[in-house]
């Protein structure tokens, strides 16, 4: 039986990507691009790349970009995107735990806690694994998601948001497994009064379980930050981002 993240239904239905997010994506890419220290020209690896709102914003300023992606709506609407605005970016359908090139990019990003989907915590791994070796040697990246510490300090078992199309977005949470996952109930409530409801769990990494993870798999050096811009991650992070970097053979 496939889960909630093989299911198209579920990347189609829920309000993941709002315009508020298209809108700060230039500055979010001007932060990615800061923290791995590239100029243009650059190949990079986005995955998974959602609708492509940061591949977009990579190309544009002039790199070589890769989208990967499982959902194909999502690539659609990225390629219609990329025509739209006569930017030139490969895209590839495909499950994160599965695409890897070898030796292929300087740079890999993954972003929006697009990471720890997978009740396997090796599948996580081979994730990891996977932007790895995607990596040129010297190659970096960069992972950004919700912190557990910043989850911890915010947390809300339930809230809801209006969204512009008149519909009702509510969630509930609930921490389990001491700390190492969550279990949401997304409900989408529609103007018509249809509704939606979907169970999504990850797993939440916290700054040290993040870092040895990355550095188990073999990056030579892990920084954090609380966030994508260039701050600490302490008791006023945001976010949890890290830029891993891969060393020399």
């Amino acid at each position: 039986m496939n889960v909630w993240h093989e299911e198209d239904d579920f990347w189609e239905s829920v309000p993941m990507f709002t315009e508020r997010h298209l809108e700060i994506a230039p500055e979010e890419v001007d932060f990615v691009v800061s923290l791995l220290g590239i100029g243009p020209g650059a190949a990079i690896l986005d995955m998974p790349c959602g609708v492509g709102r940061h591949s977009l914003e990579l190309a544009r300023l002039g790199f070589r970009v890769t989208g990967v992606d499982r959902t194909a709506a999502y690539l659609k609407t990225a390629r219609e995107r990329a025509s739209a605005w006569g930017l030139d970016v490969e895209w590839v359908q495909a499950d994160m735990r599965e695409f890897v090139r070898p030796a292929a990019f300087d740079a890999a990003i993954n972003l929006y806690t697009s990471f720890g989907y997978f009740e396997d915590p090796a599948e996580d791994r081979r994730v990891v694994e996977n932007l790895f070796h995607s990596l040129k040697p010297d190659g970096a990246l960069v992972m950004e998601m919700m912190g557990k510490e910043v989850l911890a300090r915010i947390f809300l078992p339930r809230d809801w948001q209006q969204l512009p199309d008149g519909s009702f977005f509510l969630q509930e949470r609930m921490v389990t497994e001491d700390w190492t996952w969550i279990d949401n109930r997304w409900i989408l409530v529609r103007p018509d009064g249809q509704h939606r409801d979907f169970a999504v769990g990850h797993r939440l990494y916290d700054g040290a379980g993040l870092k040895a993870l990355l550095l188990e798999t073999g990056f030579e050096s892990v920084t954090l930050y609380g966030g994508l811009q260039d701050v600490p991650y302490d008791t006023n992070a945001q976010r949890l981002a890290a830029v891993a970097r891969k060393g020399t053979p």
